[in-house]
């Protein structure tokens, strides 16, 4: 390396001051670096060691190379990323031990219910329960039979009737039957559907 390189590769700084102090004159940049460039050979191709295509080759390959253990690296460490998200998500050994203990808890309460409704002796029978519905329905029939004679037979009255159907009602002019369904308030027979019967 020549004495101008080796100065410039020392200190540029230096070498800028110098020169200006010596010669005592403004310089634009491109002048500056013109003038060195012929005193210290900045800038020329000469100063770099030449490179064969065999170098550059296994340069290449180098790149390569190193490129592959980059995306090996990175799909690594997304894997890692993906489990330490699943184990941050799931339970701690004291969580899980605390878990278990409620659901055996819960299932020992599950357990003596069952008992005891085993061991209950006033079960119904499917063919009591039938026969009860049987009778509801039964009684339930009728109820609507007399419920639409009583308001045909209302009907038929308050044609001619002067006041008005709440008075009617309320003046008691007409039995109150009992029947299914039936409250009364205020005077008033207030009649409900019977209620249907529910599947299962």
């Amino acid at each position: 390396m020549s004495k101008g390189r080796a100065e410039a590769a020392g200190g540029a700084p230096g070498i800028l001051l110098r020169y200006l102090q010596e010669q005592n004159r403004p310089y634009s940049a491109q002048d500056m670096f013109g003038n060195l460039q012929r005193e210290h050979g900045l800038g020329k191709a000469d100063q770099f060691a030449m490179v064969s295509d065999a170098d550059l080759q296994g340069l290449d390959a180098k790149i390569v190379a190193l490129t592959a253990k980059v995306q090996s690296l990175q799909q690594g460490c997304r894997h890692m990323e993906a489990e330490l998200k699943e184990l941050t998500s799931a339970l701690t050994t004291p969580e899980m031990q605390k878990e278990i203990q409620e659901l055996k808890k819960e299932c020992a309460g599950y357990r003596e219910r069952l008992k005891n409704i085993k061991a209950a002796t006033n079960h119904v029978t499917p063919e009591e329960k039938e026969r009860v519905y049987s009778e509801r329905q039964k009684y339930c029939k009728e109820w609507r039979k007399r419920k639409r004679m009583a308001t045909e037979l209302s009907d038929a009255i308050l044609e001619g009737y002067p006041k008005s159907k709440k008075q009617f009602f309320v003046s008691g002019s007409l039995p109150r039957p009992h029947s299914p369904g039936r409250s009364v308030r205020g005077g008033l027979i207030h009649l409900s559907p019977c209620p249907r019967r529910k599947s299962g």
